[in-house]
């Protein structure tokens, strides 16, 4: 049994994760280097924040994309 892929469906999940996952990575790198430079950390342990925060965002994005492919499914 084969299954029809609804490309409504995906390209608003695509473009709903552009949009969304580039503000959550642009907000994550902000924080990471907003915090290292308010307590005065040296610059690894800075680039080290920003990892650990981007991280974060990144797999903030993974849920969001696993919650929208729930409310819309991709396959019929």
């Amino acid at each position: 049994m084969t299954t029809r892929i609804n490309r409504t469906h995906l390209i608003t999940i695509i473009s709903a994760a552009i949009l969304v996952g580039t503000e959550i990575l642009g907000a994550a790198l902000a924080f990471g280097w907003a915090m290292g430079s308010f307590y005065q950390l040296g610059d690894m342990a800075k680039d080290l924040l920003i990892g650990l925060c981007l991280v974060g965002g990144t797999y903030a994005i993974w849920k969001f994309i696993k919650g929208a492919t729930k409310i819309e499914p991709i396959r019929e």
